[in-house]
């Protein structure tokens, strides 16, 4: 089993329910106006349920939905038949059946994910990232802060250690918001997330000079 997938494979039934009653402009209101409205080609990683991946696909977007969970890929295959969403059976750090394909996003989605990988882990994963955002595109990242699941492998990561971490990969972070929970049983328990966007600093710099 891939760490970071633990309890996901138990708990598959109740969460495709819980996750796909959250309508996409709720659980994303803090970042709405990063995401772009023209199509454009978005990497959805830790897809779940691919509710998110069915909207942007309901958009007009071209997703590539990235999740490891079969319990979660199979049925959300069947669920949100789309020919603009490819599944990927892959997960982070590496991204290696990702990054075989030499592909670039506009838009990066890591939704309730980073904070189940380790230090170690996101140390290697961030450049993998960096590695698949096209000139100008945006990486969306969700961090949950409160108290950790013990059926789930969970780490608390800071917004302020993540916004280091990407700059020193060559990412700037253009928005960071904290925002509560959208379902009322996390709001209950004291949960908050960190919204956060980055951009590369490479395309940044480009775009001051040619200004």
């Amino acid at each position: 089993m891939i760490p970071g997938t633990k309890g996901y494979p138990e708990q598959a039934d109740d969460l495709f329910k819980r996750y796909e009653n959250i309508p996409f402009v709720e659980k994303h209101e803090a970042v709405l106006h990063l995401i772009p409205t023209s199509p454009c080609r978005v990497l959805d990683i830790g897809a779940g349920t691919g509710a998110d991946a069915a909207w942007l696909a309901g958009n007009g977007h071209h997703v590539v939905a990235v999740e490891p969970t079969k319990e979660l890929r199979i049925p959300a295959m069947a669920l949100h038949c789309s020919n603009l969403i490819d599944w990927i059976d892959d997960s982070l750090p590496n991204l290696t059946i990702t990054k075989s394909k030499s592909q670039s996003f506009d838009l990066i989605m890591l939704t309730s994910v980073w904070m189940h990988l380790d230090e170690y882990e996101r140390l290697l994963a961030m450049p993998n990232l960096l590695s698949l955002l096209a000139s100008g595109g945006v990486i969306l990242m969700s961090l949950r802060h409160g108290p950790l699941l013990n059926t789930r492998r969970m780490f608390e990561v800071s917004a302020e250690e993540t916004i280091l971490l990407a700059r020193d990969h060559g990412l700037r972070a253009v928005f960071s918001a904290r925002t509560q929970s959208v379902q009322s049983a996390n709001r209950f328990a004291g949960v908050e997330w960190s919204r956060l966007a980055f951009q590369r600093t490479d395309w940044q710099q480009s775009n001051t000079r040619q200004a």
